[in-house]
């Protein structure tokens, strides 16, 4: 088990991913996504993706849930697990820009847990994106 959280943690996020996926605004892909994200503060958040017709200006749940965590808690937030679930039944891990951008607030080894081809998976976020949290300014 990574760490960050233990397995009923993570089942939890997950449950609270799917619910946050209740909510997508997805009127053009259809791919309704949620995302959870437990801080090392002990408070979780979600977000949804919110999709718009210029698809560059579209937002993910990752993100979505990171910039509502940065607005609720401030710029020390720390991210110590994440949860990436949808409603199509699909694969879905984070994307680049979100590995990106969750680079940025999240532990190293923190456990992201999100639907994969044949099942859920879990990793540490340095396996998700090695070497990304090397990239942040000193």
């Amino acid at each position: 088990m990574k760490t960050g959280a233990n397995q009923q943690e993570l089942e939890r996020l997950m449950e609270l991913a799917r619910k946050a996926a209740e909510n997508s605004y997805s009127p053009y892909s259809k791919f309704r996504v949620g995302a959870a994200l437990r801080l090392t503060n002990g408070e979780t958040v979600t977000g949804t993706n919110v999709e718009n017709v210029s698809y560059g200006l579209t937002i993910c749940a990752e993100r979505a849930a990171l910039v509502r965590a940065v607005s609720q808690f401030g710029p020390g937030v720390r991210i110590a697990a994440v949860a990436v679930a949808n409603l199509n039944g699909t694969a879905s891990p984070p994307c680049g820009a979100c590995r990106q951008v969750l680079a940025e607030f999240i532990e190293p080894e923190a456990a992201v847990v999100f639907p994969a081809a044949d099942a859920t998976r879990t990793m540490s976020f340095s396996e998700l994106l090695p070497l990304g949290t090397e990239m942040k300014l000193k």
